[in-house]
C-alpha cells in the first residue's frame, strides 16, 4: 500500500472490521465505488436511473430504504467537484440497533489508499468490502528474478498482482568443441561474457527496485542453475536491495514461468514476514524487559508519562486494544482530567469531582486509546509498531502487558 503509515492502516483496518460487522434486515445496504476518473455527473445519472428502478422493490420497507440510501449518496457526491486522487468509496444503509423500528441510516465516506479501479454499485443485506480487502492484501511489494546463462526475468509481486518489469538475454556461447589452446581461450571468453552478463543483470535489479526500496519488504532470486548463486555472490547488485534478497530457490523455468514457480515456492516464506517482524520486536521488548536496567517500559501510565517526555523509542500497540481515553472538565474553573474506560457506558456511570471547586465533571472529549497514544508518538517522532494477537508473542503483549508496551531510547527507571 503506497505512502501510508502504520496508523493509517491500522485505522483503515479497524474501519473495515466494523463494516464488516453490519447487516441489513434486507438488500438494503448500499456500496458504491467511484474510481478517481469517474464522472461525478455519470454516478448521479446512475443514481437517480437506480432510484426509478428501486419502485420495483416488493417490500415497501425495504424500497423505502434503500430509496432513503440512494438520497444520501447523491447528497454526497454533490459535495464534490470530482473524486479524490484515489477515488472515494461510499457505505450508506438503515443499520437495525435492536427490535423492529430501531433502524438508523449510517453513512461511511472513505478515500481508499490505493485507486479505484473498477465503479461498483451494489445493493446487499452486508457491504460490499472485497475491493478495500484487497487493497489491505497488497500492500507489500517484492521483487523477484530467475536468472540462468542465457536470460533473466525481473518482476515485481504486489498481492496477487505479478508484475514483470525486465527481460534480457545473453548471447553467452554454448559449449566449444576445439581442444587445446583454442578451448582454454574461449573458455575465457565464455567467463567474461557470463560475467559481464550478471552485471547487466545486477545492473537492470538495481533500477528497478531501488525506486521501490522504501515498500520493497524482501527479494527472491530464483533460477535451474548456479547462476542465481553466482549474482547473490558477487558484489554487483545495490547493497540496500542485496540486504533484502531473503532466499535463492531452484526452478525448472526461466521467464514468466520461472518468476511463477518462485512465488510457488516461497509462498510460506513470504508470509511469514509479516509474523517474523512482529516476533523480533516483541523478543527485542521481552530481552529488555530480563535486564536490571532493560530499557523497557509497559501499561498505559507509564508508557504515556514515557512517551510525554521523549524515552520512548518504539511504542508497541496490540491490534485488539478498543478502550477509549475521555476528557472531563469542570464547567467553572476549567479543570480537565483525563480517563480511559473501556466503553461508553462505564464513561456514562463514572461520578469524577473536581478537585478544586467539586463540581461533577462533564465529559468533553472522545477519543479510541489508539488514537491518544499514536498522537503522542507522533509528536516524539517515535515509531509505532500495531501487533497483532495471531502469535504467541503478541498475545502475550495484550494479556500479560494490557496491549501497550515500549522501547526506550534511554534507561529511565522501574
Amino acid at each position: 500500500m503506497s505512502e501510508v503509515s502504520s496508523k493509517e492502516l491500522y485505522e483503515f483496518k479497524k474501519t473495515l472490521k466494523e463494516l464488516s460487522q453490519k447487516r441489513g434486515r434486507g438488500t438494503e445496504l448500499v456500496s458504491v465505488y467511484i474510481p478517481p476518473d469517474k464522472q461525478l455527473s455519470d454516478v448521479g445519472k446512475h443514481m437517480r436511473d437506480e432510484l426509478g428502478q428501486s419502485a420495483n422493490i416488493k417490500s415497501k420497507q425495504t424500497k423505502k430504504n434503500v430509496q432513503s440510501a440512494i438520497e444520501v449518496i447523491l447528497q454526497s457526491i454533490r459535495l464534490y467537484k470530482q473524486p479524490p486522487e484515489n477515488g472515494i468509496v461510499l457505505f450508506v444503509g438503515m443499520i437495525p440497533k435492536g427490535g423492529p423500528g430501531t433502524e438508523k441510516m449510517e453513512k461511511y465516506i472513505l478515500e481508499p489508499p490505493e485507486p479505484v479501479t473498477t465503479y461498483w454499485y451494489k445493493c446487499n443485506n452486508e457491504f460490499f468490502l472485497e475491493p478495500l480487502e484487497y487493497m489491505i492484501e497488497e500492500r507489500d511489494t517484492y521483487g523477484l528474478a530467475v536468472v540462468d546463462r542465457k536470460e533473466a526475468t525481473i518482476a515485481t509481486l504486489k498481492g496477487k498482482k505479478i508484475t514483470l518489469v525486465g527481460h534480457l538475454t545473453s548471447g553467452v556461447p554454448g559449449k566449444h568443441k576445439a581442444g587445446g589452446q583454442s578451448q582454454r581461450r574461449f573458455d575465457r571468453v565464455i567467463e567474461d561474457e557470463a560475467r559481464e552478463f550478471l552485471k547487466r543483470i545486477a545492473r537492470r535489479i538495481n533500477d528497478e527496485f531501488l525506486p521501490l526500496k522504501d515498500d520493497l519488504k524482501a527479494v527472491v532470486i530464483g533460477g535451474p542453475g548456479f547462476t542465481k548463486n553466482d549474482l547473490v555472490d558477487a558484489d554487483y547488485i545495490q547493497y540496500e536491495i542485496k540486504d533484502k534478497i531473503i532466499a535463492t530457490v531452484d526452478t525448472s523455468y526461466t521467464g514468466e514461468f520461472g518468476i511463477r514457480e518462485v512465488i510457488n515456492k516461497s509462498t510460506d516464506l513470504l508470509n511469514e514476514l509479516d509474523v517474523i517482524h512482529e516476533k523480533e520486536v516483541i523478543q527485542k521488548f521481552l530481552g529488555e524487559l530480563r535486564k536490571d536496567d532493560g530499557l523497557y517500559s509497559y501499561g498505559e501510565e507509564e508508557v504515556r508519562n514515557n512517551l510525554i517526555i521523549g524515552a520512548v523509542d518504539t511504542l508497541l500497540l496490540s491490534e485488539d486494544l478498543d478502550s477509549m481515553r475521555k476528557t472531563f472538565k469542570c464547567g467553572s474553573c476549567g479543570f480537565e482530567k483525563g480517563i480511559t474506560v473501556k466503553n461508553q457506558s462505564e464513561a456514562d456511570s463514572l461520578e469524577e469531582r473536581c478537585p478544586n471547586c467539586n463540581e461533577l465533571l462533564k465529559e468533553d472529549s472522545s477519543e479510541l486509546l489508539v488514537d491518544d497514544f499514536v498522537e503522542m508518538a507522533e509528536e516524539m517522532n517515535t515509531s509505532v509498531e500495531f501487533i497483532s494477537t495471531e502469535t504467541e508473542e503478541g498475545m502475550q503483549l495484550y494479556r500479560a502487558f494490557g496491549g501497550i508496551g515500549a522501547i526506550l531510547r534511554y534507561y529511565v527507571g522501574h
